[in-house]
């Protein structure tokens, strides 16, 4: 009932808003909308069509329409980007986080960014070029330089004087980094711990110097790593010589998940890069086109196993009735046991409990899934097949020993590709599934014709 209240409000904001854009009622629009948390001014913003949009440029500053930028994905930024006038968008940008204007200014390739970097305020230019120079996907390429760093001679009053000043401009508190005198970062002080210290207490008697940080080069997965496991707001960044250039923060690391879980998903399905509604059906088809064409190889595989048993397939025509079932099966296994070992690597159980475990362990649920599917496949083509119990057998034992081995070979593979040093995500759903097929083929045709006289 609550969140259908909360639904209600937010739409009658958004009606008030556009009724008092349209009516150029700049006093009230600007009191209803700036109410309004900048999430949901967000969402108001991106559900106005176009000339309304513009209008609202100009009820607000530079300063106040930033956060809305911020909150917009890239696509949208860049659509807006272009309604925007130069001198409007550097103010907008001098308040923007640097990381953020950043990525903008790297994914969508403005061709004035050099014009803009000139224009801005100088400081904040310097913060946005220095993260424009790490190679991506790095914790410097995702760091915020808008973070407080405190000294060690400083006392507990002086940093609470000083934060009621930067405070506000920081992209968080709840952390203060301390450094030396040479800008190296030399331990941590938690806004709790400093509140609850004496006025006259230095930072040297209060923090902690066993601080977890990350190099400036380290992957953007790995931090977020990090950071999960500890459970941490935000995680310092260090460069050369252990100085403190940045800061990561957890809101930053939900945007590399989700970023990488687009990426594994893209690979997992042998589409990586074409997963993005926005793309043309050209654009897509041109991303999907080496997986499909390569898997297409590997399927010609398959077409020429099952005519080298061709003999074997015309004499005993019903083999072929039970081909994509056994398949199939075997392909869903291999699949899930990829799923277990994709994920046990990305979350360090793989690495906590020993490659040997875990591939054990799907090697006994490859074995028991097998016996099961064996017995009620068995059971199964003995009573509608007129008691052919000798097919019946072939299927079910071909059944049994390829989910035993699509379990292993779905857990194995991954392993292997992530002692190569490349991302395991990459031995995706397809290329499993078509090992899978191949196996199950082999060994199917393989037992029938070891049979085929007592069939005949």
């Amino acid at each position: 009932m609550n969140q259908l209240l909360k639904l209600k409000q937010k739409k009658d904001y958004q009606k008030q808003v556009i009724k008092y854009i349209t009516e150029r009622n700049l006093k009230m629009f600007r009191e209803t909308f700036l109410e309004l948390h900048p999430t949901d001014q967000v969402e108001v913003f991106k559900e106005m069509e176009l000339p309304l949009q513009k209008q609202l440029l100009l009820f607000l500053t530079p300063e106040e329409f930033s956060d809305i930028f911020q909150g917009l994905d890239l696509e949208d930024q860049s659509e807006v980007f272009t309604h925007i006038g130069f001198q409007y968008a550097v103010a907008m940008f001098n308040y923007m986080s640097a990381d953020d204007v950043a990525d903008f200014l790297l994914e969508i390739e403005v061709e004035n960014a050099d014009d803009i970097l000139q224009s801005m305020d100088q400081e904040e230019a310097n913060k946005v070029i220095e993260l424009m120079t790490y190679a991506p996907r790095t914790a410097g390429a995702i760091m915020t330089k808008e973070f407080i760093r405190i000294s060690v001679e400083s006392t507990a009053a002086q940093v609470i004087e000083e934060l009621r000043e930067t405070a506000m401009d920081a992209e968080t508190i709840y952390y203060l980094y301390v450094v030396d005198t040479e800008e190296r970062l030399a331990g941590v002080v938690s806004l709790r711990d400093l509140i609850i210290a004496q006025p006259d207490q230095t930072i040297d008697d209060i923090m902690s110097t066993q601080v977890v940080s990350v190099p400036v080069n380290e992957d953007q997965e790995e931090v977020a790593r990090l950071i999960k496991e500890y459970d941490f707001l935000a995680v310092p960044v260090i460069g050369k010589e252990g100085k403190l250039v940045g800061i990561i923060t957890v809101d930053d690391v939900i945007d590399v998940l989700e970023e990488e879980t687009d990426d594994d998903f893209g690979e997992f399905a042998a589409s990586k890069g074409a997963t993005d509604l926005n793309l043309t059906a050209f654009s897509a088809a041109k991303k999907r086109a080496p997986w499909i064409v390569l898997l297409m190889f590997f399927g010609m595989i398959t077409a020429n196993i099952i005519g080298r048993f061709e003999e074997t397939l015309q004499q005993i025509v019903i083999l072929a009735a039970f081909m994509p079932l056994i398949m199939g099966t075997a392909g869903n296994t291999g699949t899930q046991s990829l799923a277990v070992a994709v994920r046990g690597l990305a979350t360090g159980s793989v690495e906590k409990n020993g490659v040997w475990q875990i591939v054990k362990r799907e090697l006994g649920t490859g074995l028991m899934l097998g016996v099961v599917c064996m017995v009620v496949l068995t059971g199964i083509i003995g009573v509608f097949y007129q008691g052919n119990w000798l097919l019946a057998f072939i299927v079910g034992a071909s059944l049994f020993l390829a989910l035993s081995m699509a379990a292993v070979i779905g857990a194995v593979v991954p392993l292997i590709i992530n002692r190569l040093k490349i991302d395991p995500a990459i031995a995706s759903g397809p290329f499993i599934t078509t090992l899978n097929d191949i196996l199950s083929l082999l060994i199917y045709f393989s037992i029938a014709t070891t049979m085929m006289d007592k069939m005949i």
